[in-house]
């Protein structure tokens, strides 16, 4: 488990938050239901409404200063939090997120590449996160 602000990510596999560098902005798109973990496409970073990859699924391929108000939405993100993330990225990059607009609020975690969890802080309720770039 690894301490991030006042929010924490667990992070399965062994993976540890690393520096990174920023990746391209492309849109994100939300689903209904997934099957899990392997729905999140190569080269993005993914967000779920439920435990281990599992509910709604948001997902980016580059950073987000905003996932209610920008171009790129995530339509769950005013409802629901996030419960589980998982970052499929190839380029070596960290992801942090945020629970305010611009990278704004406070820093939910930073998921190296390859990792995934559940977050378990705020008593396994998940958080409402806002935003997120390809750096830690």
């Amino acid at each position: 488990m690894r301490k991030r602000g006042k929010l924490r990510t667990r992070v399965i596999g062994g993976f540890a938050a690393v520096a990174a560098v920023a990746g391209l902005t492309m849109p994100g798109t939300a689903q209904a239901a997934p099957a899990g973990w392997s729905d999140c496409p190569s080269q993005h970073v993914c967000f779920w409404t439920g435990d281990n990859g599992t509910g709604q699924m948001c997902y980016w391929s580059g950073d987000d200063p905003d996932w209610r108000g920008g171009s790129i939405r995530c339509s769950w993100s005013s409802s629901k939090r996030a419960q589980s993330v998982f970052n499929n990225g190839t380029s070596g990059a960290s992801v942090s997120y945020y629970t305010g607009a611009n990278y704004g609020g406070s820093r939910g975690g930073c998921t190296a590449r390859g990792g995934k969890g559940n977050f378990v802080g705020n008593s396994g309720q998940g958080y409402f996160l806002r935003s997120h770039k390809w750096a830690c």
